[in-house]
């Protein structure tokens, strides 16, 4: 009977037994490392507003060009009305700052630059905006101003001093003017047949200098319509941010900053 008992005792359930185990605890979750607040952004270099002062006159197309460059570049300056007609351009004190005794001048800190062209070479250079990004374009860009002065500012400037009584000519010679401006801008409204602006596919100191001469075409007697991709590049001109006429941008008076 002994025997008996023990086969009838029940085994322990093995399988319930293992379900009664305590659940395992879950691992605690990682954490992962805060994120470093992103770097902000480098500020703009202050601008010096006393930089630049600009010598000239509001009737000078050379002094507007070199105050057009500062506005649509976005660059304060001040400036001093040179009196031509009081010959103060030829005055001792002007000499200094020009040697050609001819407006406009360019004071950028301590130096002096003179002749258009060149200050605004200097201005491309130092702000970098409006100048040639290649090597390439960077002498597209200086052919194009050296054409500009040699074929198309010197009959447009001279027809307008013609007739504002600056200069005084014959018929022959405004002939020769005319027909001088007039085959210039045949070589411009070509170019710009070909591409929305005069040496690269933006905006550089080539249009700025050309435009300094166009801004005055109808003081000169000079009509654009038989030009429409120079009339289009113009209205294209002016719409640039920053862009002012030479009585917005150059005051009667001198003015510091």
């Amino acid at each position: 009977m002994a025997k008996t008992a023990k086969k009838a005792a029940k085994k322990p359930d093995v399988k319930k037994a293992a379900a009664r185990k305590p659940a395992a605890k879950p691992l605690p979750a990682k954490k992962l490392p805060a994120r470093k607040p992103a770097a902000a952004a480098p500020a703009a270099a202050a601008v010096n507003k006393e930089r630049f002062t600009l010598y000239g006159m509001l009737g000078s197309g050379p002094t507007y060009t070199v105050g057009l460059m500062l506005s649509l570049s976005k660059y304060p300056f001040s400036y001093f009305h040179v009196n031509l007609r009081e010959g103060q351009h030829k005055q001792p004190d002007y000499l200094v700052k020009n040697r050609y005794g001819q407006v406009p001048a360019l004071r950028d800190g301590q130096v002096y630059y003179v002749q258009s062209a060149a200050i605004l070479q200097h201005l491309a250079d130092e702000l970098h905006k409006f100048d040639g990004k290649t090597d390439v374009e960077k002498n597209r860009i200086r052919e194009w101003m050296f054409w500009q002065w040699d074929k198309l500012a010197v009959p447009v400037y001279r027809l307008r001093a013609r007739a504002r009584g600056l200069r005084q000519f014959g018929d022959e010679v405004r002939i020769m003017y005319d027909t001088e401006a007039k085959a210039a801008l045949a070589v411009l409204e070509n170019e710009l047949s070909k591409s929305e602006w005069v040496a690269a596919k933006r905006p550089t100191i080539a249009d700025v200098g050309v435009y300094g001469v166009l801004r005055y075409i109808g003081e000169a007697n000079i009509d654009l319509t038989p030009y429409p991709n120079v009339s289009a590049w113009k209205k294209r001109f002016e719409a640039l941010p920053g862009f002012g006429t030479p009585e917005q941008i150059l005051p009667m008076e001198s003015r510091l900053l």
